[in-house]
């Protein structure tokens, strides 16, 4: 029997005890309540042992439960941090992506503007010659004939 169950058994014999009236006291049994105290007195250190072991091994789970949910905590914290720095990271390669897409539809736009205005150039040029010689033909049929004329 542990200690607890021991004292109920003494509060047990004690209401149940003959009460002498006009005193107020009553008649138990002097041997029973001894046995039952030295019973009580013999279990008692365990249950204190057994008590304090519980109230130790309580606040030891309490500190490594404290322990684990910091590491919890910080674990989450440091992904967090991370998740963040992978998310700006992503989306500096985004804004650069971007800038690099402008600047080559730019530079494209660019050579193709300027391939235009060269091939217009050169176009002009052709056209000019082909003027100067529609030109010389003219002038050659031009003197063909009049030399045909004055023959």
């Amino acid at each position: 029997m542990d200690s607890l169950m021991l004292i109920e058994n003494l509060e047990d014999i004690i209401e149940k005890a003959i009460v002498i009236p006009i005193t107020g006291k009553c008649l138990v049994d002097k041997e029973e309540l001894l046995d039952i105290i030295k019973q009580v007195r013999l279990k008692l250190p365990d249950d204190l042992k057994q008590a304090k072991w519980i109230k130790d091994e309580r606040q030891r789970i309490l500190s490594e439960a404290q322990r684990e949910a910091a590491q919890t905590i910080k674990e989450a914290e440091e992904k967090v941090i991370s998740m963040i720095d992978d998310h700006e990271i992503t989306k500096k390669s985004y804004e650069k992506a971007n800038e690099l897409e402008a600047l080559s539809k730019k530079r494209s736009r660019e050579l193709k503007d300027a391939t235009n205005s060269y091939i217009e150039g050169k176009l002009s040029e052709v056209e000019k010659m082909v003027e100067n010689t529609l030109d010389e033909i003219r002038n050659n049929r031009e003197v063909i004939r009049h030399r045909n004329n004055n023959q």
